[in-house]
């Protein structure tokens, strides 16, 4: 039987990715669940599946994580500025103690794109392809709850003010990233494989859109020059650096570099990408108090 290990299983999207192995009939005993402080993940242990501590800044954690381990997904850090020396520690720890194929949560065109987040997911996909190990690298477009996260705000304030002007926004749900993740663990993996992988895509004003026509509340999309968008970020009480990395990432989407197709998304997926309005439509679920 092939063992499976997943890291961040204490973040938001390796339970989803859990979730997606156990539902197509992997056993629990055959998941690995890696994650920093084992303690958080004790309804993961609690359904059998095997919790390890693993901290990508403590190499010496590493080793027993991924002993015995097959398959590996290799979920990037979120601490970012840090992530190529935490994901090399995983990297050399997987090759040290044998595991045949690592799959890796990159993103879109990584190789290529101007996208401010891109440099640490290339220099992380350079070690993995020279570690020569079988790997797949998931190249994930945004996450659509990078949006539906701000329902209550942009009800509440009627607007959704942005700097991308006519960019699109490839983005999908972290669910249907993640059960492409599952889908993607469970193929054959004899050879590496690239997998752009992004969702229907969609403007800013599109997005408003889909907010109004979902809670009945008009919302519309305001597009500003990146200075108006800065200062508007700055009054509102955001820091300096969060407020440039926002304003960034609107330059970027102008620029295309959060566009793309959805079709290998769909094909690993077996079906079509949640759409922009069930998305909205769902976090309006979790949260009616939005409206």
């Amino acid at each position: 039987m092939t063992t499976y290990a997943i890291t961040g299983a204490t973040g938001l999207f390796a339970p989803l990715v859990i979730d997606q192995l156990l539902e197509r009939g992997v056993a629990p005993g055959d998941v690995v669940a890696v994650a920093r402080t084992p303690e958080r993940a004790a309804d993961l242990a609690g359904r059998g599946i095997q919790v390890r501590e693993g901290d990508y800044d403590k190499p010496e954690t590493l080793d027993a994580a991924l002993a015995g381990v097959d398959t590996l997904l290799l979920v990037s850090g979120s601490e970012v500025g840090r992530r190529v020396p935490q994901h090399t520690n995983v990297i050399e720890a997987a090759k040290r103690v044998g595991v045949s194929r690592i799959l890796y949560t990159s993103v879109l065109r990584a190789d290529t794109t101007a996208l401010v987040l891109a440099p640490e997911h290339k220099a992380t996909e350079e070690a993995i392809l020279s570690s020569g190990l079988t790997s797949t690298l998931l190249r994930n477009g945004w996450y659509t709850e990078n949006y539906t996260d701000q329902l209550a705000t942009y009800l509440a304030q009627g607007v959704v003010v942005h700097a991308a002007g006519e960019g699109r926004i490839a983005a999908a749900t972290r669910a249907d990233f993640a059960e492409a993740a599952a889908v993607a663990l469970l193929e054959d993996g004899a050879e590496s494989a690239v997998y752009e992988l992004a969702g229907p895509a969609f403007t800013y004003d599109d997005l408003a859109s889909a907010l109004t026509e979902v809670t009945g509340t008009s919302v519309v999309a305001s597009a500003v020059f990146a200075t108006e968008l800065t200062e508007i970020l700055t009054g509102a009480g955001l820091d300096a650096g969060l407020v440039g990395f926002l304003v960034t990432v609107d330059g970027d989407i102008a620029r295309g570099d959060l566009d793309g197709d959805s079709a290998e998304l769909e094909r690993l997926l077996g079906r079509p990408v949640t759409s922009l309005t069930d998305a909205v439509r769902a976090a309006l679920v979790e949260a009616p108090q939005a409206v």
